[in-house]
């Protein structure tokens, strides 16, 4: 069953995004109208040191008054490389410079409501620059053990679910184990 869009419009718009308004055709030929965010392409980037452990942001999300960890991201600049991006916001917000990076996925995080698309990158090397220029994106800055992963993202400490994805897809990777926490230790419910 497809969905065809008749038309869309800007209702708002600023540099970051803008939110449209579609006329939406239904297979059955009825019509909606459908709200949707425009974005910027997101570059998101880490480094997993040779000790297997991940360099990770512990921030605040006043949008949904939480705490978690999280990866460097930024919006790309127009005309600027997605990688560049990556690197670059790796470095804005940690400090650390990456060596050569690598891809890991892209993700589009919500695509019932919005055209992001996020480009998560990785390096396995990275050089610290001094402190981050951006240090108010995060409280804290560390290097997490990649095999405790699995049991920070049931418990819900990594709330955002393409940081949760690379994370465990890293995890996999590297370590190369079954990434499913025990039963006993999920979430709260």
């Amino acid at each position: 069953m497809q969905w065809t869009k008749q038309n869309e419009q800007a209702v708002y718009e600023n540099r970051w995004f803008s939110v449209n308004l579609a006329d939406v055709e239904l297979p059955d030929g009825r019509h909606l109208d459908h709200f949707l965010i425009r974005l910027r392409p997101v570059a998101v980037a880490t480094i997993v040191n040779e000790a297997n452990e991940v360099l990770l942001l512990w921030r605040h999300r006043f949008i949904t008054d939480s705490w978690g960890w999280e990866l460097a991201a930024g919006v790309v600049e127009d005309g600027e490389d997605i990688a560049d991006a990556a690197a670059r916001e790796l470095e804005e917000e940690t400090g650390w410079r990456p060596g050569p990076l690598h891809h890991l996925m892209s993700v589009e995080p919500s695509n019932g409501l919005t055209d992001a698309r996020h480009h998560i990158y990785w390096a396995d090397e990275g050089e610290y620059v001094g402190h981050p220029v951006d240090d108010f994106e995060s409280d804290r800055r560390e290097w997490v053990p990649l095999k405790l992963v699995p049991d920070m993202v049931a418990r819900g400490e990594v709330p955002a679910a393409n940081m949760a994805a690379a994370l465990l897809l890293l995890h996999h990777l590297r370590l190369g184990q079954d990434v499913w926490p025990s039963p006993s230790r999920g979430p709260a419910g």
